[in-house]
């Protein structure tokens, strides 16, 4: 009878067995310190995330109330308001930052779920040249103010930007690229807001003034996409027109797949930027030799693109933009908490005492945007 020895397991398990044996307290050591490190920093972050939070509720429905405003514009304020008696120190400082910074960037990422590239490439490109225009107008009347007038550097490129892009959007985009300071920040989301609701205001009685056609909504939606910069002014001027004129959502949805043309403006404008601020930085700062194009990206912007293309690619294989709406709410109402966050650090008395040349800024690529739109429209034949 053949007996057979029970098979041992081989050495190394014996070692790998013994190892872990003696080293087990140390790794659950390691373990609960990394638990404890997540729950200290939620516990850290939650006082200023509870005050951005119960800002941004309340300004959220009064924008779904008042959507010529919008919520952003409810929030930075209330948050200006409450930063006259009170300021976040201490135990609300780390989550209010924390809110400023990383949930306005993850606000931009979500905004690519709202763009199908083949539908606005296709349907935007009649669009183009004059955006191209608008956007290099507003720009290039930023950097001649800022040097004419000696602004501050940061307030003309967000301004100049949120002018010529899409307003709180393109401000949210450039301004962690640029190192802009929440001050600086308050100060052009003010400005911008502030010509927003003018253009909404406006804009429908100076397209019947000048003799756009009111049988079709193309010329004024071309108009709107391009001259107005923030989403909801844009829509608001939109629809007072189809409104006017009996057009149904005719003159709403060229105004805004024109507005979705030049929200794509983002991408390249941000990855500028953030090079001539790198390269800047280099020199003045660390030699020269040290600048990298990779520390330079802005890997939100990257993010965004992703999210632009998984849109663009979910769309193309027949999957609603139904289901990607949530997303582009949850992006809005991130803005509108930033926004809260973005209030509560801003002097209100610096801003107004400072606010002068800013404002003509404003104006003048307002106005410029304005004038560029209409020419270029004239010149193509539109109008």
């Amino acid at each position: 009878m053949v007996h057979f020895k029970p098979l041992r397991p081989p050495a190394f398990l014996y070692i790998i067995r013994k190892v872990f044996l003696q080293n087990a307290p140390a790794l659950r050591s390691i373990s609960l310190k990394k638990e404890s490190f997540f729950v200290q920093k939620i516990k850290q972050l939650l006082p200023g995330l509870g005050v951005c939070l119960a800002i941004s509720i309340p300004a959220w429905l009064l924008g779904k109330l008042v959507p010529v405003v919008g919520g952003a514009v409810f929030s930075i304020l209330i948050g200006m308001v409450i930063a006259l008696f009170w300021s976040p120190k201490d135990a609300f400082k780390p989550g209010v930052t924390f809110v400023s910074k990383k949930v306005l960037q993850a606000a931009v990422v979500l905004l690519g779920f709202g763009l199908n590239l083949s539908v606005v490439l296709e349907t935007g490109k009649q669009s183009l040249p004059i955006i191209l225009c608008t956007i290099s107008t507003s720009l290039l009347i930023a950097f001649l103010l800022h040097k004419l007038l000696r602004i501050d550097g940061r307030i003309s490129t967000l301004i100049g930007v949120g002018s010529s892009i899409c307003g709180g959007s393109a401000i949210a985009a450039t301004a962690p690229v640029i190192h802009a300071d929440d001050e600086e920040v308050a100060q052009a989301i003010s400005v911008i807001f502030f010509f927003n609701v003018l253009a909404a205001l406006i804009f429908p009685w100076l397209g019947k003034a000048i003799g756009f056609d009111t049988a079709s909504g193309e010329a004024f939606g071309i108009f709107a996409g391009t001259a107005v910069n923030d989403t909801s002014s844009v829509t608001a001027a939109a629809s007072t027109w189809d409104s006017m004129w009996n057009l149904g959502n005719e003159t709403l949805n060229n105004a805004v797949t024109v507005k979705l043309t030049r929200t794509l403006a983002i991408i390249p404008i941000t990855l500028v930027l953030s090079l001539i601020h790198a390269k800047s930085a280099s020199v003045n700062g660390e030699k020269a030799g040290n600048f990298s194009i990779k520390r330079a990206f802005p890997m939100f912007i990257l993010y965004f693109i992703i999210a632009a293309i998984i849109t663009t690619a979910c769309m193309s294989m027949g999957i609603s933009a139904d289901v990607f709406a949530p997303l582009k709410e949850l992006s809005k109402f991130f803005i509108i908490m930033a926004m809260a966050a973005i209030g509560l650090n801003s002097n209100v008395i610096k801003l107004i005492k400072s606010g002068g040349k800013p404002l003509l800024l404003g104006a003048s690529c307002w106005v410029g945007i304005t004038v560029v739109s209409l020419a270029m429209q004239h010149i193509m034949h539109i109008w």
